[in-house]
């Protein structure tokens, strides 16, 4: 039998690596997604793959055996059981079954008015990633027992940390059990678990049926993106086409007040009472498989009126199918050897599930799919897993508006009947329209049934909250990233509010990037620049630097530090908030802030025993601060804690756009008190209140880039990668570890704190008692240079040590002017230029060590303040 991962293998060169049994429980196909080239397609799940619902229910149920057996029944009994949407609901249920004793909960993406909020995570690699918890009971979330979260695959394990994140902030308890179909962690992610439960304080199982990997080579996502702009079209299901057969309709009968899923908590008596009635259940659809009269007219709205049943002519007689077999006409009645599929609806999956399961124990040939929103691309090759793709429109009118959704191998199955099941929220003229699901099916199948389940309502009480509108996008957004998994930081040391794009190819040589900018108005920020790597005589500069000015840095450290804890009364008295805290939240932006703040945290810690929370965060000029970022901050903390800290300034031009992204986000969200001001260590530029020198020297972290900064890129905001609910982007190079230099220089800096203590203290006293006001005499020389030399461009101009140096690692330079005497400051900066063959010219009257200049005629693509090409005059 040929593996239906053979396909894309061959062509991707993606291995899957693991024991035997893996290939039969997995293929592979190709994802439409921008963020992961490959889909593991599970042949076990019943959602891709149409299945025995047996063989579906029964993985589900094994694996849930096993936890109980893990467990023990007292601590099963005190368990609750959460999976995800839309993949797992069922699998969940299933392991829920398994276990026996434990209420069941899965995931949603459907709001519900009148239901509270319980928690929200993301899944960032999904196509559609905003998850939420909605329980009926308010308190089924909120025992002590165990947590058991149930996903079809685990892999790197984001979306179970999130969750587990966002849970045990609210519900802490000291056990959690992770199940899935299969296990895929890479080496890299396989002590990730052990050290997230470490960092909790609690005891994290894992239990899989198999364990494996996949390989994926260099490139293998624009490799993707190409094979499937390549066959997007070529393999997808004709369309439906006019005067397809009408529906059948059966009258299920469903119970009240008997959940239709775990969407709103599915409880062992909810169980008791499925299993009573699904015999009769089962029975009504049967009846439907063998009636020859069962389409009903369509209402006005094209909806079957109920009670409503014509008579044969509503149905044509044989025709061809696409194979040439042909179609049973009206008085052809299918048998009970027919095959039948009973087709599930997104997250509707358990119950279509269990009544196809009974339809197979009373003897009929049923197999068990659902259909999603996962765009796949759909190759007809018996090497491929996903071979016919149906699409028709989403038809319950979903919170994140109208889309596309997908039937994957129903056409060309050989299927006689499709038994179709939805719950009544579904159950609209979307799903009945000339393109929608059911005329789509009609056109591929011969016989369709249609089968309601009425959504459950969960009773509203004075205890539950009403919620008449989605939730917060914060709520939903993940929980912050920390190393080891991304960067190099320990994790206490920052969390990074971005998303990790480090499979992604981003990069490009810098004159290729200035190309692309200038030809297309490409934004700077939606490409990296190859890292630099430097040379063994450039190492040896900064050890020297970093050797040189480390006092210097931790006595500037010590100073910004200490002036921001002395006026953070100050700061919360201005937004009206009561000048008491524990003390401020540091929000660093990426990547240039960042060892600054985790040096600050440092600090605070040492000398006063705080213990800050630190956050990166990404700015982008042009297009300001992510707003994302800043939702989720002011959900888990007051803004008018949050002190935005930077590396230094130059002209100030990020200043300004942190003041103008504030004022925006706080117009747009209604949510006030971030003050707009940033804590810088350097401020040659006189552009803010608070920093701790207004010296412009050497900060031995402008001298590298990630590997002097947790191995972390600079952050990336392109429309294909960031969605409008996702953090912004950036890389973590691990494979650049063995030239990282991030912690000898955070511990360097950090040793020299004691020293230097005293005189901070008197530093601190005289900047409290100055006048501080921004000058920005900074922005004025800048102009004055920008004329003097021609240039007629202040965005082309880049003062102080740091900007100089990323103008020589990541721009075209025309040539550095330097400040006489210097030279202590000026040695990397002299290496750099000579290296590219860029003249350094001292001048006498400076205000600063250095500036880096670059001119239009040199390079055709520089970028100006919004992030865009400067086109030569």
């Amino acid at each position: 039998m040929v593996w239906t991962g053979t396909w894309v293998a061959e062509r991707l060169g993606v291995e899957l690596i693991g024991g035997e049994e893996l290939p039969a429980l997995l293929g592979l196909a190709l994802r439409r997604n921008p963020k992961r080239a490959h889909l593991l397609v599970s042949s076990v799940l019943g959602k891709h793959v149409p299945q025995r619902p047996s063989v579906v229910y029964g993985s589900g149920l094994g694996l849930g055996v096993r936890v109980r057996e893990l467990l023990g029944d007292e601590e099963a009994a005190r368990s609750v059981v959460l999976g995800y949407a839309e993949t797992a609901t069922a699998l969940g249920h299933a392991v829920a079954d398994g276990l026996g004793l434990a209420p069941y909960l899965h995931s949603t993406r459907r709001p519900v008015a009148g239901v509270a909020r319980a928690g929200g995570f993301e899944e960032s690699h999904s196509h559609a990633t905003s998850h939420l918890l909605l329980p009926e009971d308010p308190k089924l979330l909120a025992g002590g027992g165990p947590l058991v979260l149930v996903d079809d695959e685990f892999s790197t394990g984001n979306t179970v940390l999130n969750t587990i994140r966002d849970l045990h902030a609210r519900y802490p308890r000291e056990r959690y059990v992770v199940v899935a179909l299969v296990d895929m962690r890479s080496g890299a992610d396989l002590g990730r678990l052990d050290a997230f439960a470490e960092e909790i304080g609690a005891r994290v199982d894992l239990i899989s049926a198999a364990a494996g990997t996949v390989r994926l080579p260099e490139g293998v996502l624009e490799k993707g993106r190409e094979l499937v702009a390549e066959h997007e079209t070529a393999h997808a299901a004709p369309a439906a086409v006019d005067g397809t057969p009408a529906p059948v309709r059966v009258a299920l009968g469903w119970p009240e007040g008997l959940p239709d899923g775990g969407r709103h908590g599915f409880t062992p008596e909810h169980r008791e009472h499925l299993e009573e009635v699904l015999p009769a259940l089962a029975a009504r659809i049967a009846e439907a498989l063998h009636d020859t009269g069962t389409e009903t007219r369509p209402g006005a709205d094209g909806r079957p009126a109920a009670g409503e049943r014509p008579g044969a002519g509503g149905r044509p007689g044989g025709s061809e199918r696409p194979g040439g077999d042909r179609r049973p006409g009206i008085g052809e009645r299918p048998g009970i050897g027919d095959r039948v599929l009973v087709l599930g609806f997104e997250e509707l999956m358990y119950a279509p599930l269990r009544l196809a399961g009974a339809l197979e124990d009373a003897g009929h040939d049923v197999r068990y799919s659902t259909t999603t929103r996962s765009p796949v691309l759909a190759v007809d090759d018996p090497g491929y897993a996903i071979r016919t793709r149906l699409v028709f429109p989403a038809h319950d009118d979903p919170a994140d508006g109208p889309g596309e959704r997908y039937a994957y191998n129903v056409a060309g199955a050989g299927f006689d009947t499709v038994v179709l099941v939805v719950d009544s929220a579904a159950d609209t003229p979307e799903l009945h329209a000339p393109d929608g699901l059911l005329a789509q099916l009609s056109a591929h199948v011969p016989r369709v049934v249609l089968a309601v389940v009425p959504a459950y309502e969960p009773a509203v009480t004075s205890s539950t909250p009403t919620v008449s509108e989605a939730p917060e996008r914060s709520s939903m957004l993940p929980e912050p990233l920390r190393g080891p998994a991304f960067s190099s930081y320990a994790p206490e040391e920052v969390g990074w509010l971005l998303q990790d794009l480090s499979g992604v190819e981003l990069e490009a040589p810098t004159e290729e990037r200035e190309e692309a900018i200038q030809s297309g108005g490409a934004h700077y920020a939606e490409s990296l620049p190859v890292e630099y790597q430097p040379s063994a005589r450039y190492q040896e500069l900064f050890h020297s630097a970093l050797d040189s000015s480390a006092a210097r840095m931790a006595r500037a450290v010590g100073t910004v530090t200490e002036t921001v804890l002395a006026e953070l009364p100050l700061r919360r008295g201005r937004h009206g908030r009561d000048p008491q805290s524990r003390g401020p939240v540091l929000v660093s932006l990426a990547r240039a802030g960042t060892p600054v703040g985790v040096l600050m945290r440092r600090w605070a810690k040492a000398r006063h025993g705080l213990d800050l929370p630190h956050y990166a965060v990404s700015i982008v000029r042009g297009r300001g601060i992510d707003a994302n970022a800043l939702r989720w901050l002011a959900a888990h903390h007051d803004p008018a804690d949050v002190v935005f800290v930077d590396g230094w300034t130059g002209k100030g031009a990020i200043t300004r756009e942190l003041a103008d992204a504030i004022k925006e986000f706080e117009a747009a969200e209604g949510i006030s008190g971030f003050d707009p001001e940033i804590a810088v260590l350097a401020d040659p530029g006189s552009c803010v209140r608070t920093y701790g020198t207004r010296e412009d020297f050497l900060i031995p972290s402008a001298c590298l880039n990630s590997t002097v900064s947790g191995l972390i890129s600079r952050t990336v905001l392109r429309s294909d990668l960031v969605g409008p609910n996702d953090f912004h982007g950036a890389k973590f190079y691990r494979e650049l570890a063995g030239s990282d230099v991030s912690g000898a220089f955070l511990d360097a800096v950090a040793a020299r704190f004691d020293e230097v203590a005293e005189t901070v203290d008197v530093d601190v006293k005289e900047l409290l008692a100055a006048d501080r006001t921004p000058t920005w005499e900074g922005w004025a020389a800048v102009e004055r240079i920008s004329e003097e030399y021609g240039i007629h461009d202040v965005n082309l101009v880049k003062p102080g040590v740091g900007e100089t140096t990323r103008v020589l690692l990541r721009r075209v330079p025309w040539k550095i002017l330097a400040k006489r005497g210097a030279d202590a400051d000026l040695a990397h900066v002299r290496l750099l230029a000579e290296q590219r063959g860029v003249p350094v010219e001292f001048v006498d009257e400076l205000p600063y060590t250095c500036v880096g200049l670059i001119h239009p005629q040199y390079t055709r693509g520089a970028t100006g303040t919004d992030g865009k090409a400067v086109v030569s005059q």
